[in-house]
């Protein structure tokens, strides 16, 4: 038993490992996943919930092998919001990473932030935009930012390397100090082209 559970193996899911991203850094070199895990970290967080994917793959990564967050594989993403409900009542701030397509899945469940008024940070990587090769991610893509806001959900976005960390720490800022739901879609572009 690990960090409050059965211990999970260390290696990323397979269903991560899936696909290739082919830009995951800035010009001067430095990773954005890196300085968004810093910001996450800054802010406290102790719990990452996530459904394994290629955009979150770094941030998967780094909070894995981090020994003061729990990371928790999640079946599907609507666990995350209950997840994240649990952990506010026990004192521990959450995050969720899920794609745009997972964002359909949560509909319902966000009206329990809503009603209940907890911090809920989400790191949605997006899917539909940019360079999609895959047409049937294209509708929820291009729906989650309406979603989202038709649910109560404070949206921000980042579309380039360098917006990423700040955009973060801006969307943690209002969730934890306001009890509000909050997401910050990682554009397409941002995350970058992938190839199968």
């Amino acid at each position: 038993m690990g960090r409050g559970g059965p211990q999970q193996p260390r290696g990323l899911p397979p269903a991560a490992r899936q696909g290739t991203i082919a830009a995951m850094s800035s010009p001067d070199g430095n990773a954005w996943p890196d300085r968004v895990f810093a910001a996450l970290k800054r802010g406290r967080i102790g719990q990452v919930g996530y459904v394994p994917d290629a955009g979150h793959s770094r941030l998967i990564a780094l909070s894995r092998t981090d020994p003061e967050i729990r990371d928790v594989v999640l079946t599907t993403e609507e666990e995350g919001i209950a997840l994240a409900a649990g952990a506010w009542l026990g004192g521990v701030r959450a995050a969720l990473l899920m794609q745009s397509s997972g964002v359909g899945n949560c509909i319902n469940m966000l009206s329990l932030a809503q009603n209940c008024r907890f911090p809920l940070l989400m790191l949605v990587t997006m899917r539909g935009e940019w360079a999609e090769f895959n047409p049937w991610q294209v509708p929820m893509g291009q729906a989650t930012p309406g979603v989202l806001r038709l649910c109560d959900v404070l949206v921000y976005r980042a579309e380039r390397p360098e917006e990423a960390e700040e955009t973060v720490e801006a969307a943690l800022d209002i969730a934890f100090g306001g009890d509000r739901a909050a997401a910050v879609l990682l554009s397409q572009r941002l995350i970058g082209r992938k190839r199968w």
